[in-house]
């Protein structure tokens, strides 16, 4: 049996520091696992630059000019890490896909270990960090925090898993069924319920650059997780309503006991302010939770382009 064809996608943005070492480092690792007969010789790295406003996208076109196994699609402008990410599976050939960040922290010699998972009959091998000790101390509590969180909302998600992974391209095929515009694919792809396991890596410092999820993307992830995989938020505030039902009946019959037995208390504050207050906060809590999943139904129905490819450079087969 002869090994499979190998796509490794790798969404690029603001990554002209270290992308001279990630396409040197890919391509000698592709030579490596072809003279190993895991994949095939005219296996090839896919770079999706997403908007970038540095040179990322002129060293993509020398790159793919200079190296035939080399391909570079270039997004319209900046759709986001998991637009430009399924831009990359959707468009890039191959009967394996591996994706990975351009930022070198994820160890790309695990590779290996994925595709010797694939041979062994697994569609999907999730890459999985060991530990967090690369992590400063507010991210790994908020990741460690969200991953429970997801666990507690009904989401299957792989616990420390981003987006490193192997699909094979009937997982791919498949998730193009997938149509949603709210993009969590670290939700979407466990859905797909083929055959999957998982393998570990370190993960090292960033090689050069700056992260690109800071924190306001990384709530927006968040965000996207939750609401396009649980009702449960939806559900707390039913359970919120019938608490507050019954803490009403205890209030009221409270204000009754006072008016009988108590003459020295002062009349109606208490009885009157708490109950606004707590009242007030509720109702603001449960509109902002009902105005994400309208707002998320918006972006649905509207069925805009969730990517849209400029230019492709390279030689695709």
């Amino acid at each position: 049996m002869s090994p499979p064809r190998v796509s490794v996608v790798v969404p690029c943005y603001n990554e002209q520091e270290v992308l001279p070492e990630t396409e040197c480092r890919l391509r000698e690792l592709l030579k490596d696992l072809a003279a190993e007969n895991l994949c095939a010789p005219d296996s090839r790295l896919w770079f999706i630059d997403d908007g970038s406003r540095d040179l990322t996208w002129e060293m993509l076109e020398h790159l793919a000019a200079e190296h035939e196994n080399i391909s570079a699609i270039r997004l319209s402008r900046n759709h986001g890490h998991q637009r430009a990410l399924l831009a990359g599976l959707f468009t890039a050939d191959g009967d394996v896909l591996i994706s990975v960040d351009a930022d070198l922290q994820d160890d790309v010699q695990t590779m290996r270990d994925m595709l010797l998972a694939f041979h062994q009959g697994h569609d999907i091998v999730y890459g999985v960090r060991r530990r967090r000790d690369t992590d400063t101390l507010f991210k790994r509590w908020t990741a460690q925090g969200f991953y429970r969180v997801m666990a507690v909302m009904g989401v299957d998600v792989v616990y420390n898993h981003a987006d490193y992974r192997l699909m094979s391209r009937r997982a791919i095929e498949t998730l193009m069924e997938f149509s949603e515009a709210n993009l969590y694919l670290r939700g979407m792809i466990p859905l797909l319920g083929f055959s999957a396991t998982q393998v570990e890596y370190d993960r090292s410092e960033r090689l050069a650059g700056e992260s690109k999820y800071p924190l306001r993307r990384m709530i927006s992830l968040a965000l996207n997780g939750i609401t396009s995989f649980s009702v449960v938020p939806l559900r707390m505030i039913s359970f919120t309503g019938i608490a507050i039902f019954l803490m009403s009946l205890g209030i009221s019959a409270w204000v009754v006991w006072v008016r009988l037995f108590d003459q020295e208390v002062v009349p109606g504050w208490a009885s009157s302010m708490l109950p606004i207050s707590f009242l007030g906060g509720i109702q603001l809590l449960c509109l902002g939770v009902i105005g994400e999943y309208l707002g998320r139904i918006y972006t649905e129905v509207k069925r805009r382009p969730r990517f849209i490819v400029d230019k492709v450079v390279g030689n695709p087969r």
